[in-house]
């Protein structure tokens, strides 16, 4: 377990990183149903559409960005700005080492502070680490989208939790 770490907003220049742990993430695991890697040009335009509410958060340890977590806009119609879908994404050498709990919360702690009441996460299934950090924060399942996406060749489907914030 690593206790030095740092836990801050994202910037720019970490977009390199964030790319590379998600892209390992789309080649090897079902955690995003994205099935080609993006390109850190692809990933600094979706980093541009993040703020102070809808926040991309970085876990550093030492100086290499560990793992990282966002809120992003659930959708572009007005009606919805209080509500965000998390997503939370480790370098493969950081995981288990009890880091995504802290990310997780400061995460929604930048959210939570901006506006954020409402929080939708999507969990594919046979992630019950996931279902279970979430459910830590208080995510409660909302329902399951039946046969949703197909990666690796295998149908899947995906659980929908959210979070309501008082």
């Amino acid at each position: 377990m690593h206790t030095n770490y740092t836990l801050r907003m994202a910037e720019i220049a970490d977009t390199q990183h964030i790319t590379a742990i998600y892209n390992d993430a789309v080649l090897n695991g079902t955690a995003t149903f994205d099935i080609e890697p993006k390109t850190v040009a692809q990933m600094t335009d979706w980093f541009d559409a993040h703020n102070e509410k809808y926040c991309v958060v970085v876990c550093q340890v030492g100086n290499e960005i560990a793992g990282w977590a966002s809120l992003t806009r659930y959708s572009d119609r007005t009606a919805y700005d209080r509500t965000a879908e998390f997503s939370i994404y480790l370098h493969p050498n950081f995981k288990g080492q009890k880091l995504s709990k802290p990310l997780m919360e400061y995460c929604l702690q930048q959210g939570i502070k901006h506006g954020i009441k409402a929080v939708l996460a999507r969990i594919t299934e046979g992630n019950d680490i996931s279902i279970k950090l979430h459910e830590h924060f208080g995510f409660f399942m909302i329902g399951v989208l039946k046969q949703v996406g197909v990666k690796f060749n295998k149908v899947l489907d995906v659980n929908l939790m959210q979070l309501l914030v008082e």
